[in-house]
């Protein structure tokens, strides 16, 4: 007779709950008692009577199994439906994607846009020395230094654990024997993830990755500036925040240590984050002596070995 009491008393008060014409998001932090949890979401609307609420999650043990997140609840919940949401931790998660050869700022702009993180807090983090000695990075930021991966986070995640997830996927993805092959090659990590980010960022087809690792190999050999659009793009985004819609002939004399035109050597920094194959593409590079190419209009390239037969290569796409 109990049992059917208090059934009938749950339909009651289920029907009298709001209806939630709208998802309302509840955030219930790491570490927050039950009654934190219960006075949330009576204050967003969800629970409308807290005791007979409390007095269920005890009688489930649901007050001991509270899970944190940040809750989307829509409709008509019940008590018991809300009680097993938060016990499973059935949150919301924050798709946050690094795509290959994207920077700190695309990431920066993806993680402002899904969990409401100001992007500042990202380059802050990115520069911070505790975090670039934990992944033994060398240079002023992480950039180059994270893999172009997809992680889904909770929402309560710091810049830091952000930035340290897509840290430990690059380390974790490593080719195999890469401080060999590196050595071999003659390149520390730092030239090896520099140099894949300039082919990452040129390449449009996979199967010129190691064509265009070539080219820059080879100049680099012979001492040739890299002279690659890219890097100054990168100077314009360290500078200002956003890269040039295009780039004019003034541009390629400004004054910035990543201009690859009137800088000889590698960029101080990686200019964005390679994808395995730009890096495998530099351990391995195509056998040839190639030293310039030009855009053919189709995502592809054409090669050339000497300047004369660049120089005739381009009026020939030109045409």
């Amino acid at each position: 007779m109990r049992s059917l009491v208090l059934v009938a008393a749950a339909a009651v008060l289920t029907a009298c709950a709001p209806r939630l014409d709208e998802p309302v998001k509840v955030r219930i932090p790491p570490g927050s008692s039950f009654s934190a949890a219960t006075d949330s979401l009576v204050s967003a609307g969800v629970v409308r009577f807290p005791a007979w609420f409390r007095w269920q999650a005890k009688l489930r043990g649901a007050d001991r199994a509270l899970k944190p997140g940040i809750y989307a609840f829509e409709g008509r919940p019940s008590s018991v439906q809300i009680l097993d949401r938060l016990a499973k931790g059935d949150a919301l998660r924050f798709r946050v994607t690094l795509i290959e050869g994207g920077t700190l700022w695309d990431l920066a702009r993806t993680v402002e846009q899904s969990m409401g993180m100001p992007g500042d807090s990202i380059h802050a983090a990115a520069r911070d020395a505790a975090l670039r000695e934990r992944f033994g990075v060398p240079g002023a930021t992480v950039e180059g230094w994270m893999a172009p991966v997809t992680f889904n986070f909770g929402g309560f995640e710091s810049a830091g654990e952000i930035l340290t997830a897509f840290l430990r996927a690059r380390r974790d993805q490593w080719p195999a024997n890469f401080a060999r092959r590196a050595d071999a090659a003659d390149l520390d990590t730092v030239e090896v993830l520099a140099i894949a980010s300039i082919v990452e960022a040129e390449a449009q087809l996979a199967e010129e990755l190691p064509r265009i690792a070539a080219v820059y190999r080879n100049r680099l050999r012979l001492g040739m500036p890299l002279q690659a659009d890219p890097t100054i793009q990168y100077a314009f985004l360290v500078d200002s925040g956003a890269r040039k819609p295009r780039l004019f002939n003034k541009d390629y004399a400004y004054p910035s240590a990543y201009n690859s035109y009137t800088n000889r050597g590698l960029p101080p920094t990686p200019i964005g984050n390679p994808s395995t194959a730009a890096i495998e593409a530099v351990l391995a590079p195509a056998n040839t002596r190639e030293l310039y190419f030009v855009a053919r209009g189709d995502g592809g390239h054409v090669f050339a070995r000497t300047y004369a037969e660049h120089l005739s290569n381009i009026r020939r796409v030109r045409r």
